[in-house]
This record gives structure tokens, sequence and C-alpha cells, in this order.
């Protein structure tokens, strides 16, 4: 299939900006001309790629065909760079898929040492974001999973530990006997969303399996940890983001030694190897300021 990238550029812009207006200002084009291309690429793939709304969203192949754009945007910088004549690219765009806690954490800092590119971040599970991999709609992804996706490198980037945490005044009036089977299955619980699976993890290690808590659903990293300092739950809170409140006192484990890790790992799409290399070092570098060595 011949492909005209001016086509895909008006999708990709439609569904970064939301609307066929933010991508007509974008490209500096008429809207006119957004829609003639979008139309004309739909007939061509032969199926929907824009499900038109407020704001307007992809189609799974309408995602698709955006992230192969920013694959192509990157393989172009790389030439650029490989061939001394031309002037580098500017604003290479990557799509990466990453989680909560990380972002919340390490992982900024990365990307702020990698000011040639532009990031495009999609928050999820740590055990799911190697899905976007699959479905070729990232070009890199933070997660949990060490076998490589196909097509894909996986370099280890270390564990990322958490506390299962509540306030004091929380253990007190839940726990006076300890987080008892009994007791944690009468106890509220902090839930990231419905993927999140973490305390469960807990609690088969440390308490007992097949206990279901009654939880909150509360989808902020930050916000876990604010309502733990509140009373409102006990959660699994990255040692990075509780270290300092637990020096203080101002939180608790639930159990002595019994921190749980998450073996991180940096996947990327193999092709892109190259054009990916400065995103890679400064990842492995934020990783082993922040992260222990991944336990074997």
């Amino acid at each position: 299939m011949h492909l005209d990238y001016a086509q895909i550029a008006a999708l990709t812009a439609i569904l970064k900006s939301g609307s066929f207006e933010g991508a007509a200002h974008e490209l500096g084009i008429t809207q006119s001309a957004i829609s003639q291309r979008l139309k004309a690429l739909e007939e061509q793939v032969g199926t929907l790629l824009v499900h038109r709304g407020q704001p307007c969203v992809g189609t799974d192949a309408g995602r698709r065909l955006a992230a192969h754009m920013d694959h192509v945007g990157l393989l172009e910088g790389q030439l650029s760079r490989d061939l001394k004549g031309l002037i580098p690219k500017p604003n290479m765009r990557i799509r990466i898929a990453v989680t909560a806690d990380s972002l919340a954490t390490w992982f900024l800092p990365a990307l702020a040492g990698i000011p040639e590119m532009l990031f495009d971040l999609v928050v999820d599970d740590q055990d799911f974001s190697a899905d976007w991999l699959r479905k070729g709609e990232v070009s890199a992804a933070i997660t949990a999973h060490a076998k490589p996706v196909a097509g894909c490198d996986s370099v280890p980037l270390g564990d990322m530990r958490y506390q299962a945490t509540a306030s004091p005044a929380y253990v007190a009036r839940h726990f006076p006997n300890g987080p008892t089977p009994e007791a944690i299955a009468q106890a509220p619980m902090l839930r990231f969303d419905q993927k999140d699976d973490l305390q469960a993890q807990w609690m088969r290690a440390h308490i007992g399996p097949k206990l279901s808590p009654p939880s909150h659903r509360l989808p902020s990293s930050q916000g876990f940890v604010d309502a733990c300092l509140l009373g409102l739950g006990w959660g699994m809170n990255p040692d990075l983001l509780v270290r300092d409140h637990i020096a203080a006192g101002r939180l608790v484990p639930l159990l002595p030694n019994s921190a749980y890790p998450m073996p991180l790992h940096l996947q990327s799409t193999r092709m892109l190897r190259g054009a990916l290399a400065p995103f890679t070092r400064a990842v492995r570098r934020a990783a082993q300021v922040a992260l222990p060595q991944i336990s074997s």
C-alpha cells in the first residue's frame, strides 16, 4: 500500500489536537483540506480512522497509522543526523506507554534530558503497558515484562519498590491486632483502577489468598499517598513517594520488612533502535539513579 504522508499528517494532527480545527491550525491549512485528506485516506485504507466528536478520537486503525507517522519522524531524524550534509530534523515525536508511578517519581527527569524530542505519553499499568507495543501504537513502553514483545528490545531498569502503608490512626482503628486475614478482609483498601493488582499480590504474599477487601478506586499516584495520609484506606505506595512520610511517622508499613519489588523494563521498537538511542540512554541513567537493581 502506498501511503500519502500529507494525509497521515492530517490524521495525526486531528488525533493530537482532538479536532479538525486544531489540526488545520497546526498544519497551517484549511479545515476543508484536513477533511479532504482524511476522507481520501479512509477511502484508501477502507475503514473509518476517526470517530468524529468532541474531542475526535482515533479508531484502532487510526491510532496505528498515527503511530506509524511518529515512527517515520524518528527515522527521518536519525537519517538527518547520519547524513552530515543535512540539518537535523527538530522536534522528533515519540509515543511512550509509561506507568503512573514511574511518571510520578523517576521518569520525567529522563525526558528533560532530551530537548530534541517531543513526547506523547500513554499512562497504563505496568502489567498492561506492553500491550500498546504489541498493537503498534507506541514506540516504547515501561513495563513489568522482561520478555521482549516481538520486534522489540528489552532493557532491565531496576525495581520499583512498593510499601503497603496506612496512617497510624487507620492502623490503630482497623488493625489493633495486626493485619490479620479477618481484619484485612474488612478494612477499606485503595486501588488505582480495575487493572491494579498490586494490593492483591501483596496480600497473597504476606496475608493470605483470595482476600477481597472493600476498596476505593483512586487513579492518581499522589492521590494514593494523600488518601493514605488522611486515613481513607491502605494501599501499595512507591517507596520513592512515601519514605519521608514513613521516616516522619505520618505513614506506617502494615508489616515490617514487607516491601514488594516490581521489576521494570524498557521495551522499544527494534527498527527504531538508532533513532531511540538518546531516549534509551536517558531512561537508563534516570533509572540507575532512582531504582534499586532488579532482584533475581
